[in-house]
């Protein structure tokens, strides 16, 4: 498969042009003209390109990338390690940020609900980005927590807002805490995301909502599995999701 094919069909897949993002999206470092293995994974550590090294990829399919904005510019340190590593072994990096949170299919919020058995009602917030959704029954705080435990293989941190049981959910992943605010907007009796902040918790209990942070990692496992094993069927590549765990 040539790789400017396969970054072509996936920034089109992606609709990566309608999205205004902090970093670039798609082919981030070019590598070999051919890939035949594509190496997947949250972020774009060391511990991952080592794994595709090892591994002899010729490309790295993440949701964190580089180059984001306001970052220091210049190549050094940590930096400079990761980018000799791509370079010295000739290994594309592409990625994918806000559109692949997005996608209604392959998206980080659609496979989050797929794990979690959420019932998908519609979309909320520029670009879709909070999904909406139902449990399969009105749950209550504590349950929906567990569940999350269960399915995500980590504790949430749950603020109960309200001892209300949950009819209507909104979900977001990452760090979208500040999307609480859309969560109330459409009627949610709950809201998911990936990390907290101060202000947060106040606001859920304020406004007689249950907020849920699972975790930025846990919450954005999925939607580069399911972006990889679509790209791996229809252009017959060998795929493999590593998953460098992060507790954060």
């Amino acid at each position: 498969m040539q790789l400017r094919e396969l970054v072509a069909h996936t920034d089109q897949l992606l609709a990566v042009d309608t999205f205004t993002d902090y970093c670039p999206n798609g082919l981030q470092v070019q590598g070999r003209s051919e890939v035949h293995t594509l190496i997947g994974g949250v972020t774009a550590c060391q511990a991952l390109l080592d794994a595709a090294v090892e591994q002899q990829a010729d490309a790295v399919l993440v949701h964190h990338g580089y180059f984001w904005k306001g970052e220091d510019p210049c190549i050094v340190g940590m930096k400079h390690r990761r980018l000799a590593t791509l370079l010295r072994h000739d290994l594309s990096l592409i990625a994918y940020h806000l559109p692949l949170d997005a996608h209604p299919e392959l998206g980080n919020n659609a496979q989050l609900g797929r794990v979690l058995n959420l019932s998908v009602t519609g979309t909320a917030g520029g670009n879709g980005l909070v999904m909406l959704g139902e449990p399969a029954e009105p749950t209550s705080g504590a349950a929906f927590a567990a569940h999350l435990a269960t399915r995500l293989n980590r504790e949430p941190l749950h603020v109960a807002g309200t001892d209300a049981p949950i009819r209507r959910l909104a979900w977001c992943t990452g760090a979208a805490q500040s999307s609480i605010e859309v969560a109330l907007a459409a009627g949610a009796d709950a809201f998911l995301t990936g990390e907290a902040s101060e202000q947060t918790v106040h606001f859920a209990r304020e406004n007689g909502l249950h907020f849920f942070a699972a975790g930025h990692h846990a919450t954005e496992r999925y939607g580069v599995q399911a972006l990889g094993a679509h790209l791996a069927q229809r252009f017959d590549l060998c795929f493999q999701f590593v998953d460098i765990d992060n507790p954060a």
